[in-house]
């Protein structure tokens, strides 16, 4: 592509750099340069004008950002018709979006006319959410460079992947401290985090803080209430991966993948599953309704996405959340054993 200055009287069919205004004339940025506007444009005293001319071989900005987007899109999702060299995608159900960074970074490496930009992966989205921007900077690119982003782009680079488990079972553990009161706020705050997801509480119980009434209650929820997939609250944070939740999942035939994430506030979770259904042992963070990475961790298992430990050791870097004002003693001041072990939405 050639981009400069040429005589008016030679730019009909060149691409206006910039908006250009003379008299009753208005030329838009990007836009073809017509006989007539060219024309006009000379008898109001315009001699020069910045224009871009494609050369052989060259794609036209809105052409390039078209291509590209369609190679990058993966199911659920959908391309929007290209404007002003940019290509918006957009997920065509709620989910989780997932992509390979490595990917889109290599798209963006490839040259400084192609960039794309996307949500975080693994967020949370809503039918009819943008996900992602493929903008081309010229008004052309190389037909050789685009085929290089395409070919770093193949294979759907990104994706939604829809919410398939909606049928969450809760356990509730109690002690002398924990009143009745907050179990039920603890509820209705899960119910609202599910909502999004189309899922929903079939069942809660309450039984005490000990090992072997969480695995009577996690059997019941999953062979006799069909939950496929359980969150259990405990009355007390996890400390150990001998502590009362996590042997309660072992009790009933379950196991631990992961206790502890390197996500504050949601330090304190664990990820363990009995059979083919997903059990998080959740921080005491998710009895508040403001994100924390109980959220990060739900919203993958309600897509039916595998979180595995190297899932969650990677989640550290962006992993500082806000502070938490509730917090019994803030970061900077060193919270105690005691004070971790109550049920605190700040805890975990």
């Amino acid at each position: 592509m050639r981009f400069g200055t040429v005589p008016v009287a030679e730019s009909a069919g060149l691409i206006s750099a910039h908006t250009v205004r003379r008299a009753d004339i208005t030329l838009r940025k990007g836009a073809v340069i017509a006989e007539e506007a060219a024309a006009g444009l000379a008898q109001a005293g315009l001699s020069e004008i910045v224009a871009a001319t494609l050369e052989s071989g060259d794609v036209g900005e809105d052409a390039a950002a078209a291509r590209l987007a369609a190679g990058l899109c993966g199911p659920n999702l959908r391309v929007e018709a290209p404007f002003t060299g940019r290509s918006n995608l957009f997920a065509e159900t709620a989910g989780v979006l997932t992509l390979d960074p490595a990917r889109i970074d290599a798209v963006n490496a490839v040259d400084e006319a192609v960039t794309v930009a996307t949500l975080p992966r693994f967020r949370p989205v809503v039918e009819g959410e943008m996900v992602a921007t493929v903008k081309i900077i010229p008004y052309a690119v190389p037909g050789a460079v685009l085929a290089r982003a395409c070919a770093a782009a193949e294979g759907s680079a990104l994706a939604v992947a829809p919410y398939r488990r909606r049928r969450v079972g809760v356990v509730s553990t109690r002690l002398p401290s924990l009143k009745e009161a907050t179990i039920d706020k603890t509820l209705r705050v899960l119910a609202e985090r599910l909502a999004p997801a189309g899922a929903g509480i079939v069942a809660e119980t309450r039984v005490p803080h000990a090992d072997g009434a969480v695995a009577a209650s996690l059997a019941e929820m999953i062979d006799g209430v069909g939950a496929d997939l359980v969150v259990v609250f405990g009355a007390s944070a996890i400390a150990d991966r001998r502590d009362v939740i996590p042997a309660g999942i072992e009790a009933a035939g379950g196991a631990v993948a992961h206790l502890g994430m390197p996500v504050d506030p949601g330090n304190l979770l664990l990820v363990g599953a009995r059979g083919n259904v997903p059990v998080i042992g959740a921080p005491g963070c998710a009895r508040s309704p403001k994100e924390n990475g109980f959220d990060w961790i739900l919203h993958r298992l309600l897509a039916d996405l595998p979180v595995t430990r190297s899932d969650i050791v990677a989640l550290g870097v962006g992993g500082l959340l806000m502070e938490i004002v509730s917090r019994p003693q803030p970061r900077a001041g060193g919270a105690t054993a005691a004070d971790e072990s109550e049920p605190d939405p700040a805890d975990g």
